[in-house]
């Protein structure tokens, strides 16, 4: 017990330190999860203990940005939950056919692959020319990868599969060209995307947008953090404006559950009432 709470102590002070001097603050995230995680980056680092590897991030920045990579969920495919863009292209595409400009925010994007799914579905339904998609996460790695649009090909059985299941229209390899074992998405799909950092935990709203889509992100915020993170989302989201969570999250129990009317589906999107 003593060696646990010794462990605890140990994390909370690697935690305040990396907020104090590289402003990430990680301290409201779940803790269960992180202290998982902040294990398996000691043992990547050839460390043995939490207080070792709080020396190391702070005295060498390349250690900080493996770290903020390991930490950072980099978990996504291309038109994951295949259910959840099929939905969309059913219910959400005839609303968004009524506005004359459209700006999307994907928070947390990751490395890209659910940006490039959206642009593709916008594409199809013949409004992409039309939006402006917003893609941030907090960290700078993922998105370089994300702005490359460079993905490996072993991968695109999987996504071809989900593109299909998500109701495309087209042959999936027309959006990409091949080139030993990656591929690279087409330029087109990247001219109305927008890359940023941006951190969910301390920034605030940069824009008014129509849609919000932070699928499998809040899983790992604790309450406090949930909660600021839905009112960033509410105050930056329009009237009637839409919001897509992941399949374990939703806005039962949340200051703002009585804000919105859940969708048609059970795809966790929601419409912004009041």
């Amino acid at each position: 017990m003593l060696r646990e709470q010794l462990e605890d102590i140990e994390i909370q002070l690697l935690l305040e330190g990396i907020h104090r001097y590289y402003g990430f603050d990680f301290k409201n995230y779940a803790f269960a999860s992180l202290k998982r995680r902040i294990w398996n980056i000691i043992r990547a680092e050839g460390l043995t203990s939490v207080s070792g590897l709080q020396e190391k991030v702070l005295h060498n920045p390349e250690c900080m940005e493996r770290f903020l990579y390991s930490l950072s969920v980099n978990v996504t495919t291309m038109f994951r939950d295949p259910s959840f863009f099929l939905i969309f292209r059913k219910e959400m595409v005839p609303i968004l056919r009524t506005y004359p400009f459209i700006r999307v925010w994907h928070a947390g994007c990751s490395t890209g692959e659910e940006v490039y799914s959206m642009a593709i579905l916008l594409h199809e339904e013949g409004l992409y020319h039309r939006c402006r998609l917003y893609a941030t996460d907090i960290n700078e790695m993922v998105l370089k990868k994300a702005k490359a649009g460079i993905y490996p090909l072993e991968s695109m059985q999987e996504y071809t599969q989900n593109y299909l299941q998500a109701g495309g229209k087209k042959n999936f390899s027309e959006y990409y060209t091949a080139a030993y074992d990656h591929v690279i998405f087409s330029s087109f799909l990247k001219e109305n995307m927008v890359f940023s950092q941006h951190n969910l935990v301390t920034d605030n709203s940069f824009n008014e947008f129509h849609i919000i889509l932070c699928r499998n992100v809040l899983i790992y915020f604790n309450q406090n953090l949930q909660t600021r993170v839905h009112n960033l989302f509410y105050e930056s989201l329009i009237q009637f404006g839409i919001l897509g969570l992941g399949r374990q999250e939703t806005l039962k129990f949340t200051l703002h559950e009585q804000d919105y009317e859940e969708l048609e589906g059970g795809e966790k999107l929601y419409r912004k009432i009041r």
